[in-house]
This record gives C-alpha cells, structure tokens and sequence, in this order.
C-alpha cells in the first residue's frame, strides 16, 4: 500500500484501485479540535476535486475534496460517533471514505510524504 498527499492536506493509502481518504495531521492541527464530520454516501461518484466531506471544528468548517475521481465505497461511520477520532489519529482511524478509483493515473500527480514535508515546511 501506498501513500499520497495532496496541496489540500488530504492523504490517500492506495491499494490497487481502491483508496482511503482522510486528512493530515498539519490539517488537523491548523482546524483544531474536531467536532463534526459528514462523510459522503456510499456510491456517490466524485471527480477530482469535488466537495466529498466535512469537517467541523471549534475554529471553522472546511470541505475535503475528493483527491481522485472515484465511486466511495464506505464513509467512516465510526466518526459519526467520535469526530474526535480525527483529533487523535488523524492518518489513521479517523480516516473519511474509501473510494474506487476510475484514473489511478491521477495518484501519480501526487506528493509522496518526503515530498508532502518539504511542501508543509514551505508554508
């Protein structure tokens, strides 16, 4: 399994045509304190870019863009119960949606993680 990023702060682990989205802990930590999300449905169609989720934090509401077109297969309903979950485990269980990629060739287009620090470093 693989793992990308976008310039949006969002992560992808990439596993054939299939991908788990969430966002980075730089994310996180710029909204802070995660109170809210809304994940997207299964089998909503998304293109690259699309408005997929929302999070919600003490500090403001944020979109979360699709990162690859793509049918989702699974929002995490564990976050319905526990946004929090995106506080303490950002990159992990506190992951968005999966989805079926339909042009993993946009992956390639993305930072790997050494390339995604230098990018935040940059900031």
């Amino acid at each position: 399994m693989a793992r990308y990023f976008t310039k949006d702060h969002e992560w992808l682990d990439v596993d054939g045509d299939t991908a788990t989205v969430g966002i980075t802990s730089y994310a996180q930590e710029q909204l802070g304190d995660i109170v809210f999300v809304e994940t997207p449905e299964a089998g909503k169609s998304v293109s690259q870019g699309d408005d997929a989720a929302v999070v919600e934090s003490v500090k403001a509401a944020s979109d979360v863009y699709a990162p690859a077109s793509g049918t989702v297969s699974e929002g995490n309903a564990a976050l319905a119960d526990d946004p929090a979950l995106v506080n303490t485990d950002p990159e992990g269980e506190g992951w968005f949606f999966k989805m079926t990629l339909s042009d993993a060739g946009q992956v390639s287009a993305m930072m790997d993680e050494a390339a995604y620090k230098d990018y935040v470093a940059g900031l």
